[in-house]
């Protein structure tokens, strides 16, 4: 269980480092003028959400592992409520490629402002995630 809960932490990071950072290229993107920056962006938006989901897919991985490894924490309150904001932090990760889809296809139609408030969402959410894992409270 230890092994599985390290490789899950790492993975989490990993995820986590992509979730902070995304957006962020979004805010620059959105500022973008000239055709080379617009590329550019495009570039490290596409290289960043691929290992960004291997973060993901790895994190749920390790994270079902553990459950499969430990099934009573399914009973747990504080369980159910974590794992209801990993949802919500996978359907974030989806937003974020629909965004990065809608940038190569030149559709974006959000400005570097929103984008800087949308930036703090993972943040709200790993929060959470975290009080929750570490206290375990209920």
């Amino acid at each position: 269980m230890l092994w599985l809960k390290a490789f899950h932490i790492i993975s989490v990071i990993t995820w986590f480092a992509g979730l902070f950072y995304q957006p962020r290229l979004y805010v620059y993107h959105a500022d973008a003028k000239d055709s080379l920056s617009i590329q550019r962006f495009e570039i490290m938006e596409r290289r960043l959400f691929a290992i960004m989901t291997i973060g993901a897919v790895a994190s749920v991985a390790f994270g079902v592992a553990m459950l499969v490894t430990a099934p009573a924490y399914l009973g747990m309150g504080w369980l159910r409520v974590k794992l209801l904001l990993v949802i919500l932090l996978i359907a974030y990760h989806v937003f974020c490629y629909k965004l990065m889809r809608d940038f190569a296809e030149n559709r974006n139609s959000h400005s570097a402002r929103w984008y800087r408030g949308f930036n703090e969402v993972p943040s709200l959410l790993l929060i959470g995630i975290v009080l929750l894992a570490v206290v375990k409270p209920g």
